[in-house]
């Protein structure tokens, strides 16, 4: 008898194209594109509070008003862009989350600067692998970790804000650093594979 294998059973996906897709194409994928982690925990940021679907549909409109999470631009926003931001109905408007997204440019700047490449440190809780996780049922996946937890004060102690140990988990999650597609998933190997 074969086991079906089918998609993680995330709330409010079945059925919605943009949900499916970012499932099967982006979330678990190792990534190793320090403007691209970057980015994505600028978005995990901005999620605090919400449904990750409500980002989802928002994101191109949070590269639009970011300009493509460039840090360069972004380091360099002042009040008028603060304003513009909190003026733009297609992303979230927080002051703090705003102002957590133009300090993050900074801070990732100031490393690049320093030497020190976002990614690599971003990795090296890890060893530059992804854990494997081999979860049978949502239940058993966690919604921080004593690695997220630790990769939230690192990420705290460089400046960075929205960055709790439940965040860092969730984005951890997407970018790959941890494999948390259920093993009934067909992403699950396929992320397997994917990691270097």
């Amino acid at each position: 008898m074969s086991e079906t294998l089918t998609r993680c059973e995330w709330r409010g996906m079945a059925g919605d194209t943009l949900y499916e897709a970012y499932h099967d194409d982006e979330w678990g994928v190792p990534e190793y594109d320090s403007r691209a982690l970057w980015e994505k925990l600028v978005l995990d940021g901005f999620q605090a509070g919400l449904a990750w679907i409500t980002i989802l549909r928002k994101r191109d409109a949070f590269r639009a008003a970011f300009d493509g999470f460039d840090p360069e631009k972004v380091a360099r926003y002042g009040e008028a862009d603060r304003a513009r931001l909190m003026a733009d109905a297609g992303i979230v408007r927080s002051n703090a989350k705003i102002d957590a997204a133009i300090n993050g440019a900074r801070i990732y700047l100031d490393m690049r600067d320093r030497g020190e490449d976002f990614s690599a440190f971003c990795w090296s809780f890890t060893g530059g692998r992804p854990v494997q996780n081999a979860w049978t049922a949502p239940g058993q996946v966690p919604a921080q970790t004593p690695l997220a937890v630790e990769m939230s004060k690192a990420l705290k102690a460089k400046g960075f804000k929205f960055v709790g140990p439940v965040i860092v988990y969730a984005w951890m999650q997407a970018v790959g650093i941890v494999n948390d597609h259920m093993t009934s998933c067909p992403q699950h190997q396929r992320v397997k594979r994917l990691a270097r």
